[in-house]
């Protein structure tokens, strides 16, 4: 791989760092201010939240994941390097957990206030739980994206083993 191209991929790569942690960040601020005294005032920051999901987290992490995979599969040192792995295993994992925690959270619970705001019904208890899957979910993959920026600058020598190691 040329330099060029490495390096657009190690700035890509940093802009969706960048673009994930700020995304979540702005999630975790809204989840924890967000006051339930007007139920129309709530559904307006849950249609936000899911928002900043679809159009930051999940664009962001996509971006993270394919450029370090990329990165992997570009570079042999990378391909021996064990902290490479971990960080791409935590990639994937994230996506998954994301979509699971996060996105699944905050979709059914904009649905649920938005519903709610039409009805003028609304069921605090329903959502509590959906609201502990989602606040689980965001320090979770803030504190796995934390793992891989610290894997990343500190790139502890993790070697993946050989067939000749075995």
């Amino acid at each position: 791989m040329n330099a060029m191209m490495a390096r657009i991929l190690k700035a890509l790569h940093e802009i969706g760092a960048i673009g994930l942690m700020g995304s979540m960040a702005a999630c975790v601020v809204l989840v924890a201010t967000a006051s339930r005294d007007s139920l129309v005032e709530y559904a307006a920051i849950r249609g936000g939240i899911l928002a900043i999901t679809k159009w930051l987290v999940v664009p962001s992490l996509v971006l993270v994941l394919v450029t370090g995979l990329l990165a992997i599969a570009a570079n042999n040192v990378y391909k021996d390097a064990g902290w490479a792995w971990v960080k791409a295993f935590l990639g994937i994992s994230m996506f998954e957990g994301t979509q699971l925690t996060i996105q699944a959270s905050s979709r059914k619970l904009a649905e649920m206030t938005a519903a709610a705001v039409q009805s003028g019904v609304s069921d605090a208890a329903a959502l509590e739980p959906l609201l502990r899957t989602e606040w689980y979910g965001l320090w979770t993959m803030i504190t796995l994206s934390t793992v891989n920026i610290l894997l990343a600058v500190w790139r502890p020598r993790l070697r993946r083993r050989s067939v000749q190691d075995a």
